[in-house]
């Protein structure tokens, strides 16, 4: 359920609040690259969980953006 509940929280933000969402996750997975290549990541499922809120962002990105057309 928590996942259902961050894209409601998602899709109820603007198209401007989701791209500074979408920024922040990606500098999130670059930290998270460049700890695991030097071998100071403890978590290595935090790169995957990153990705997929990346993934989520970009899709209700793709949906407001279908909408408003």
């Amino acid at each position: 359920m928590k996942t259902n509940e961050y894209i409601k929280e998602l899709q109820n933000k603007s198209i401007e609040d989701l791209n500074k969402d979408l920024v922040s996750a990606k500098e999130e997975l670059f930290s998270l690259r460049f700890q695991n290549a030097t071998n100071q990541l403890e978590n290595t499922s935090s790169l995957k969980s990153v990705r997929k809120k990346i993934a989520r962002i970009k899709t209700v990105i793709t949906e407001k953006a279908k909408a408003a057309q």
